[in-house]
């Protein structure tokens, strides 16, 4: 583990010219450098680094950052890492802390494993290209599939041999132990796992062959036609894509994944120009999976044959992906067809268009198959319609929701009032679905594996990461600090600098206003001008701080000091990670920009499960962000008056420095619940409204609504063992 000393000297000595220079080619302009931006296709450069602040934008697409953004989102490195390659580059040796044997011995093997993997890499490329066999066989086949040699080694292309001991001889003579082979599923019994097969390398996103698979060419033989690595400790099949290293930096720039089933079909519009292209090989999409492809562009395109079978593996696979708030589109290509026999009959030019005319909306696609399909069928129709409110209740962005019920009220015939009450109450039964699914799982691990005594309740913790939007149930109250609070001019004065009034200042840009990690559009209100120091007086200033702003910048705070400390260890999960996904679908009800961007800015670093550490925004260059951070780092918690009354309950807990995962549980459910009373005095409000408005359609829809709130707002208070009126 990193120093943070050692952290904080490779961030203050990185240059960004000097990061941004080895992928961008940088011309001067005035004090600033520009160039093209390596984040998305343009022509003419939007892409500035500034020396003089160390900081990189590009008007375009609105990436920007510092050095180790730089390198974090290009290259899709975890912190540390883009840490080590940039000591790596200034010959900076990093000071590390001692960790202890079992985690050094546990990193030691699965680097041996993957140099193991390396070296059957480079064995099965060998036989490919220089032994008769391989040319005959191997190479041949891939010829005929019109494969190029520097595509082929691009995707790193194979031939295991048909002798059954040949890599397992060669690797024990390399010096490589025989139970490492085996831990990789290469070998069985002393035999070779893949032989007489063609081998494609599967690489994981940091390009490093972590599986492989092995195609059968031979067509009278009673055996599987691909055979796959099993799961070991460095290959997860379900959060690993083919081909997603050679696509990443494409994907990111043309901003859209085109999504199709097999190796091959990978490789071909790869070699024709389409770069953006990952395989599912043939298997359902998984969460790991589209949290991946998250990670690369929020635009997915379904590429699938023309057959049944492509059209319903199109259906099939698209629930994770709506879950994961992607756009997802799909393309069906002609009976008959796939991908690569389809750009072979075609051509490229041809192709390339063909995939822009003919992709869909995957909504409205799913929804007019299913009523063509139904016809004039009432049951059949009906039945189609609540498929289809089905996956429109995936959406979790309001906003998306919203257009898609304004547009499918036509499609589906139906009267959008109705549609809002269908799709509202789909939203929650699948919500209580999860929760159950969660408390199910909860339960069967705390029974402990079969045959043995179930395992006693653990009073402060809870065991797994809940679903999104969703508190973890049964964990005892732990002690929320938010910070002291003070209602002086001075006290607000220092609020407007953290962004709560909004304000700006100038970018020093000189051009457009830096919009790095800024408020977007329909995310949360506009807090307007801040007031002069003139117009404020002792008893109205606090008053402006109503609403939730004093546990929105506790939650900022929190993520800022203890973001990056462990929550659940086994899953590699951090404090901030957990906090910012079951706080995801609140944002748009913040009040405090400050606290919003902090929560944004967690999202966007964190990358394997693992939030930024207090460095990052001790030296971001926001200078707002950085006095928050040192507030946070400094200061000693307090607690916020509101809470201290309303769950004094939790007092009885540890701060957070001993206690992390108990804390951020019941940090999480004080959270909620103060969001859901705002959403209930609201409701409420509008409740009255509508019944003097005489309104009967928008007042039982609201009263229902009310219904939900205080039913949640009754789970909670049971977890938090509060009494509500």
């Amino acid at each position: 583990m990193i120093k943070e000393d050692s952290v904080r000297e490779v961030i203050e000595m990185a240059r960004v010219e000097d990061i941004v220079g080895d992928y961008v080619n940088l011309r001067r302009r005035g004090q600033n450098m520009i160039g093209l931006c390596p984040f998305h296709n343009e022509k003419t450069p939007s892409f500035n680094v500034n020396p003089a602040r160390n900081i990189y934008k590009c008007f375009g697409c609105g990436e920007g950052g510092d050095p180790v953004k730089f390198l974090m989102t290009l290259e899709q490195l975890s912190f540390p890492e883009a840490i080590r390659k940039i000591a790596a580059r200034y010959n900076f040796k990093l000071e590390e802390v001692e960790v202890s044997e079992e985690v050094k011995e546990e990193r030691r093997e699965k680097e041996s494993l993957l140099l193991v993997n390396e070296f059957a890499r480079q064995f099965y490329e060998d036989q490919l290209y220089n032994t008769d066999e391989g040319k005959s066989v191997g190479l041949s086949y891939f010829k005929s599939r019109g494969f190029r040699k520097d595509v082929m080694q691009k995707f790193g292309l194979g031939y295991a041999p048909f002798k059954r001991d040949a890599l397992f001889k060669a690797a024990t003579a390399a010096g490589y132990k025989p139970e490492q082979l085996d831990k990789l599923g290469l070998i069985r019994n002393k035999k070779d796992f893949f032989f007489d097969r063609v081998m494609f390398t599967i690489h994981n996103l940091q390009g490093k062959p972590i599986a492989f698979a092995g195609r059968i060419l031979k067509t009278n033989v009673k055996a599987p036609k691909y055979v796959n690595s099993p799961e070991t400790e460095v290959y997860h099949k379900s959060d690993v894509l083919y081909g997603i290293y050679q696509a990443r930096q494409s994907i990111r720039k043309l901003d859209n994944v085109y999504m199709v089933e097999g190796y091959t079909d990978v490789i071909s519009l790869h070699q024709h120009g389409v770069t953006n292209v990952v395989a599912t090989s043939g298997t359902s999409l998984t969460p790991g999976q589209a949290r991946l492809v998250k990670r690369q562009t929020e635009n997915v395109t379904l590429l699938y044959d023309g057959d049944k079978a492509g059209i319903k593996a199109a259906l099939r696979g698209v629930d994770v992906l709506l879950i994961e708030g992607l756009n997802v589109r799909v393309v069906i290509l002609p009976d008959g067809e796939d991908p690569d026999s389809y750009m072979q009959k075609v051509g490229t030019t041809a192709f390339e268009k063909f995939l822009v005319d003919s992709r869909r909306d995957f909504l409205f696609f799913k929804s007019d198959l299913l009523l063509e399909e139904a016809g004039d069928d009432v049951a059949a129709r009906s039945e189609a319609i609540r498929s289809s409110i089905s996956t429109l209740a995936l959406v979790d962005d309001p906003l998306k929701r919203q257009g898609y019920v304004q547009q499918f009220s036509g499609r589906l015939g139906l009267e959008e009032s109705l549609l809002i009450n269908l799709v509202n109450t789909a939203v929650a039964e699948r919500r209580e679905k999860a929760k159950r699914d969660a408390e199910r799982e909860a339960r069967r691990r705390q029974r402990g594996p079969v045959g043995q005594r179930p395992a006693r309740r653990q009073k402060e913790g809870y065991d797994h990461a809940p679903f999104p939007g969703t508190p973890p149930p049964n964990s005892a109250p732990a002690a929320a600090p938010p910070p002291k609070a003070d209602s002086s001019d001075e006290n607000w004065a220092g609020m407007e600098d953290m962004g709560w009034a909004g304000g700006g200042e100038e970018d020093g840009w000189g051009g457009p206003p830096d919009a790095y990690f800024g408020p977007e559009p329909g995310f949360g209100p506009d807090p307007g001008p801040a007031p002069s120091e003139d117009s404020l007086d002792r008893v109205g200033s606090p008053l402006i701080l109503t609403g939730e702003t004093y546990q929105e910048l506790d939650l900022a705070r929190l993520l800022i000091r203890h973001g990056s400390s462990h929550y659940d260890e086994e899953q590699h999960l951090s404090v901030g990670t957990f906090l910012t996904r079951n706080i995801a679908d609140l944002l748009n009800d913040f009040d405090a920009p400050i606290a919003r961007k902090v929560v944004l800015m967690v999202m966007e670093v964190s990358a394997n499960e693992l939030a930024p550490p207090p460095e990052f925004f001790l030296n971001h260059e926001d200078e707002k962000i950085r006095q928050l951070a040192i507030e946070a780092t400094t200061k000693k918690y307090s607690m916020s008056p509101n809470w201290r009354e309303k769950y004094d309950v939790i007092l009885r807990q540890k701060l957070p420095e001993d206690n992390q995962r108990a804390y951020a549980d019941n940090f999480l459910r004080i959270f909620r619940m103060e969001k859901i009373d705002r959403k209930c005095r609201e409701n409420i409000a509008k409740i009255k409204e509508l019944d003097r408005a005489g309104d009967e359609d928008g007042l039982i829809l609201h009263l229902k609504v009310q219904q939900q709130l205080d039913q949640m707002r009754k789970e909670l208070a049971a977890e938090l063992g509060t009494v509500i009126l």
